[in-house]
């Protein structure tokens, strides 16, 4: 297969398998990609698994037509990718091994290759040159093994991305993306969201048309759509809406519990309910669910003063991953010494970022009227975003919402008749409860402040303590001017037409203004509450948490300067000009201070 005009795929598709690595289902099989990059010098990119030797030879063969490779590019060694190592070795003996001290040292592991080949060690941003193709190397330790680095191929803009952007299943299956991709990288590279992180930091910087992976269809399009699911899986944020119901049952009486729930939970308007039979589903697929939405309900019974097996394996495979940032609910059935609950507590409680849910539901034996009771108060708990975001059957009048104010951090949102926009700001106070009043000052530099002048009208989205820092970059380091800040953003609405940010809120009010205060560089809007929501019982964001957990801290070892107390930016220099505006937050001298 051509990628480009000099790129050529050589890999191989295994449609006999089913397991891979042993223990992941892989219905459609599974790829083992190689490439070769045809130059003055020619590359070829990582080899294939055991058993397909012959195949993978011959591929190199027929796209060489005669040539001879110079260099054989090891970017990672597991064996899937890297067994045929000392084969091609055997029939190209001229070839230069490429890699990594780490990559050599595992190479040594594995093979006994002859002193006679020559070997090229890496390192970090080191360049090779084949002519009009320009390899260059990035480091990825623990993507998801130690030695892993990936190749941007700078002039046709190509990343050999290693097993990053894999996926199972053969590249011709016709299946989509995201749901195998998905169940790869939760199972396989799901523990090392940290170090992926940094990997995308890595790739921000390089311009990128294509991806071409170890596993899976080579990405051509829509690559925004591909990275940004990988920030998502490796930062552990919710990618999708709705409730996982994970269970085990003996004689069905936790099995009919559950199916109570799910019947609730459709019935409040839960977006989405994903029922696993923990007993008759590969594990696999339930722990990729658990990751890919927000909510999570455990339902088991005690099992010889423990839990069903299949849900501590459940249990142990989230915690393996670096399960966190979820709600989760938890449903225990005990005839008479029921410990499930707390069994279920206990594994997870090194998890990060657990909203546990107040009800808990304690079964003895079977359901009866109080555990039906219990449900519905469970199903009320994990849908009260859901039912405050929807147009029918949310509380337009809740004026706990108010309650959320303190001095915290929100999403402003307003439309100019063209585009939803929306910016952070932190000064809101209720000024009078009859009727409710609020006021919000705005800085006049600001784009809101002119277009809320002249609507008249305002939403107040109140961040709660799970908002990461791509929230406040979004709305905070950016003019609405010239830039949509719901681009990627689906809203919800108020009754006024306004956007409801879809997540990171934990409540928000309609306001319409009644005066409006000149302060000189600000304006103070004074506002009636026209609908108020709570979407969660959250904590509010504050600028404290913000500044103590959210705030990326600067880089400024070794560095001589200022750094602004909003985002971080760093200014290198003795001194600081009095009109410097922050070229990220846009705020000004003030707000930065001396380094060290």
């Amino acid at each position: 297969m051509e990628v480009t005009k000099d790129i050529r795929y050589v890999g191989v598709d295994d449609r006999s398998v089913d397991l891979f690595e042993g223990q992941y289902p892989v219905p459609n099989g599974i790829s083992y990609n190689s490439y070769v990059i045809m130059d003055n010098k020619i590359a070829v990119m990582d080899t294939v698994d055991q058993h397909f030797t012959d195949e993978w030879l011959k591929n190199i063969e027929k796209v060489l037509s005669g040539r001879r490779p110079d260099y054989l590019v090891v970017q990672h060694m597991e064996p899937d990718h890297s067994a045929n190592i000392q084969k091609f070795l055997e029939v190209y003996p001229e070839a230069v091994l490429v890699g990594n001290a780490k990559t050599f040292g595992m190479i040594d592991a594995f093979f006994e290759l002859p002193q006679t080949i020559e070997r090229l060690e890496v390192k970090e941003g080191d360049m090779l040159d084949l002519g009009a193709h320009k390899l260059n190397f990035v480091f990825a330790p623990m993507v998801h093994w130690p030695e892993v680095m990936v190749t941007y191929d700078s002039t046709d803009k190509v990343l050999f991305s290693a097993d990053g952007f894999g996926k199972f299943g053969v590249p011709s299956a016709d299946e989509g993306w995201d749901d195998e991709s998905r169940r790869y990288f939760i199972g396989i590279v799901g523990k090392y969201g940290a170090q992926v992180q940094a990997l995308l930091k890595k790739a921000a910087g390089l311009d990128i048309s294509m991806i071409c992976p170890l596993h899976g269809p080579v990405l051509k399009e829509d690559l925004g759509h591909y990275l940004s699911l990988y920030d998502t899986w490796s930062s552990y944020s919710v990618e999708d809406e709705g409730i996982v119901i994970a269970y085990t049952s003996v004689y069905g009486h936790t099995k009919k519990a559950v199916e109570l729930l799910a019947e609730k939970l459709r019935q409040k308007g839960c977006p989405k309910v994903v029922i696993h039979d923990l007993a008759r589903v590969d594990v696999s697929y339930a722990v990729a669910d658990a990751f890919r939405y927000g909510k999570l309900v455990l339902a088991t019974t005690t099992y010889n003063a423990d839990i069903f097996p299949f849900m501590r394996s459940f249990i142990e495979h989230l915690t393996e991953r670096n399960f966190q940032k979820r709600t989760i609910g938890l449903i225990e059935n005990g005839s008479w010494a029921p410990m499930a609950a707390k069994v279920m507590k206990s594994m997870l409680e090194n998890c990060k970022n657990i909203n546990w849910l107040d009800t808990t539901v304690h079964i003895r034996s079977a359901v009866k009227e109080k555990d039906i009771e219990d449900i519905e108060k469970m199903a009320e708990e994990l849908c009260m975003d859901y039912i405050a975001r929807s147009e029918d059957k949310a509380d337009k009048h809740d004026m706990r919402a108010l309650f959320k104010i303190g001095y915290g951090l929100y999403v402003v949102t307003s439309n100019d008749g063209v585009k939803d926009n929306g910016f952070i700001v932190n000064a809101v106070n209720q000024l009078t409860d009859n009727p409710y009043r609020v006021a919000v000052t705005i800085n006049k530099a600001n784009y809101s402040h002119e277009v809320i002048k002249k609507t008249g009208i305002m939403n107040l989205n109140c961040l709660s303590v799970e908002a990461p820092f791509s929230v406040f970059k979004n709305f905070g380091f950016q003019s609405g001017r010239n830039v949509d800040k719901f681009k990627d953003i689906k809203p919800y609405r108020t009754d006024n037409g306004l956007a409801i940010l879809p997540e990171y809120i934990n409540a928000v009010m309609s306001l319409e203004v009644e005066q409006y205060v000149d302060l000189g560089t600000h304006g103070m809007f004074i506002c009636k509450v026209t609908e108020a929501r709570v979407i969660s019982d959250s904590e509010t964001m504050s600028y404290t948490f913000y500044q103590n957990y959210v705030k990326p801290k600067p880089e400024t070892e070794g560095k001589k300067g200022f750094v602004c107390k909003v985002c971080g930016y760093v200014y290198e220099g003795d001194e600081l000009p009095e009109d410097f505006i922050c070229p990220l937050c846009k705020h000004g001298a003030a707000d930065f201070e001396p380094i060290g």
